[in-house]
């Protein structure tokens, strides 16, 4: 794997820390309900999901 696909990787690291952090955390931390589920659990798993999705993306396209 080339350097700038490496590089890609550890920005995408670098924003997951970020949007896992406490504070990010905490604004989606409320009483209400979607789908039956607390938005926070949403949020964590729609962020993770993403996250491995692009992840995906960045290792098969440059995959050499």
């Amino acid at each position: 794997m080339k350097k700038r696909h490496e590089q890609k990787l550890i920005i995408l690291s670098i924003g997951l820390v970020t949007l896992f952090s406490i504070p990010i955390s905490l604004l989606f931390n409320s009483e209400k309900d979607t789908f039956g589920y607390p938005v926070i659990l949403i949020y964590i798993f729609a962020v993770w999901m993403i996250s491995i999705i692009i992840s995906f993306i960045i290792v098969k396209k440059y995959d050499e």
